[in-house]
């Protein structure tokens, strides 16, 4: 009898292996470990914004609307945390794209007032925020495109046959992933250009 039970242990073993369940697990954690490292840079960028304004404030202590819609943005930013058990949630996923798309546009209108403030772009404290948030904007390209890629993987393996019966049985379900208004923003970072003549960034949905 235990010889019995334990053959068919092996065989479900091994139908679950061969169905794609150990696939499955492999690529959801895949899509987990892309999504954590989405909100790392999206927090790095979030924890530059004090500083960014401070200093900015000591130089345009007049650009009052655009300094709060900055600091109000990143405060939102604060309360959209999305983990990664809720990424099946398409609103939950949309309300934080729009959250971080607010954000990015925010900082777009700073950069360009900082064009009106000489004295400002040649402070050394604003060019090493403006190194640091460049280099951010391209890890959060990289990360969001990585993401993109790992759901794109999880959803096709969900939705081919035989794994589509494997998903319907163990409730995998399709993942909502990135959506842009224009898609050429998953690939280019805002512009990150103090030092030159700037013109808004594209208001990504991030």
């Amino acid at each position: 009898m235990k010889f019995l039970r334990v053959l068919a242990l092996l065989l479900i073993v091994a139908g679950l292996s061969g169905c794609g369940y150990n696939a499955m697990q492999r690529q959801d954690e895949a899509v987990k470990a892309a999504w954590s490292e989405v909100i790392n840079q999206y927090q790095r960028r979030a924890d530059l914004v004090p500083n960014l304004v401070n200093t900015v404030k000591g130089y345009a202590q007049h650009e009052e609307k655009v300094l709060t819609e900055v600091t109000n943005a990143r405060a939102k930013v604060g309360t959209m945390q999305l983990s990664p058990d809720a990424l099946n949630d398409p609103q939950k996923l949309q309300q934080f794209q729009q959250a971080q798309g607010q954000l990015s546009s925010a900082l777009s209108r700073l950069m360009v007032v900082s064009e009106n403030y000489p004295q400002l772009k040649a402070d050394g404290l604003f060019q090493n925020l403006q190194a640091q948030l460049e280099g951010t904007e391209n890890r959060i390209t990289v990360a969001r495109n990585r993401y993109v890629q790992s759901v794109q993987a999880y959803n096709s393996m969900i939705r081919t046959f035989p794994n589509n019966l494997t998903a319907k049985i163990f409730g995998y379900q399709v993942k909502p992933n990135f959506t842009v208004e224009n898609e050429k923003a998953i690939s280019t970072a805002p512009t990150v250009d103090f030092g030159g003549n700037a013109s808004p960034a594209p208001a990504a949905t991030h």
